[in-house]
């Protein structure tokens, strides 16, 4: 997607506008394509939401918060949602998915209304393992996501609500080989799903200390090999920033940041080209577009992993 400094969507860029980057190298555009996210093409249906409420990740007393402004939003309008929208929610006992997305949101809410005493969070008894199990969770959940969403056409919005899992950064986890080899292996197994099933990642609710806010901040750049690869590269505003996608800041009118989520969903514009030949598996490549006319900005996938 292409906007200005302000947000707004810019709907009229031409193909020789776009300049496409790999590891700083320009590479041939070899096809272009502009949809409108809202209508659909004869390519592409209407962009579809995903709104995950986060039962795992935080206290219970934070979710019952949470699925209140989730309700809140659909219920907005007369409960017609601007665009196809399922509700996702993550607990403890697992990942429950609406079958199908909908834009009748009175409906959904009731759905998610139903859910009040059935929906638990993970406690936060069990310390250091109870919070590696969580990161080992929440990963995974994602890449199930990720999976289910590639069998779909079209782009998706995941709206992720909740600070995420646990960055495993305190003096207590100590990383081996053997875990920053596995670390690796998610990040690019990750990488790769989500850029399959088109999925663009945003995060409602961060962390809300000053250091937590930042900290993620610091593992936003590719991962080139094991030896360099750590649990904090997993983490989820790494890899909102890493699809294209938004951390919003900490606020309590969750309802408003979705609807500025949803704002996002206009122009967006798929570009092709042919990456060169590989020396390695998993070799990362940092990609960047950008646009030639002044004052404009693309948001797009930040790099890939190119195979033999």
């Amino acid at each position: 997607m292409v906007t200005d400094k302000a947000g707004k969507l810019a709907t009229d860029i031409e193909p020789m506008e776009f300049k496409l980057l790999d590891n700083n190298e320009p590479r041939k555009i070899l096809s272009y394509r502009r949809t409108d996210g809202t209508a659909g093409s004869k390519f592409d249906p209407p962009e579809e939401v995903i709104v995950l409420l986060d039962a795992v990740n935080q206290s219970y007393q934070a979710v019952t918060l949470l699925r209140l402004e989730i309700e809140r939003f659909l219920r907005q309008n007369g409960g017609h949602t601007a665009a196809p929208v399922s509700i996702f929610m993550y607990t403890s006992s697992g990942l429950r998915v609406q079958p199908q997305p909908s834009r009748d949101g009175n409906a959904m809410a009731a759905v998610l209304d139903q859910s009040n005493g059935t929906v638990r969070s993970r406690g936060s008894a069990a310390g250091v393992f109870g919070e590696e199990e969580q990161f080992q969770s929440s990963v995974q959940t994602l890449m199930g996501i990720a999976d289910n969403e590639a069998k779909k056409p079209g782009r998706k919005m995941l709206i992720w609500i909740g600070s995420g899992w646990p960055m495993l950064e305190s003096a207590q986890y100590v990383q081996s080989n053997e875990s920053r080899a596995s670390d690796f292996n998610a990040i690019v197994k990750l990488s790769q799903k989500l850029r399959e099933a088109r999925v663009t990642v945003y995060s409602i609710y961060t962390l809300n200390s000053a250091a937590g806010k930042f900290l993620y901040q610091a593992y936003l750049k590719g991962v080139t090999e094991p030896r360099k690869a750590d649990s904090g590269n997993l983490a989820l505003q790494v890899l909102v920033t890493q699809t294209g996608g938004r951390v919003l800041e900490s606020s309590n009118d969750i309802a408003g940041q979705i609807n500025s989520c949803i704002a996002d969903i206009g122009a967006y514009y798929t570009v092709t080209f042919a990456p060169p030949a590989a020396t390695r598996a998993n070799e990362y490549h940092d990609l960047k577009v950008e646009v030639t006319r002044p004052g404009l900005i693309a948001r797009t996938s930040t790099g890939y992993y190119d195979q033999p």
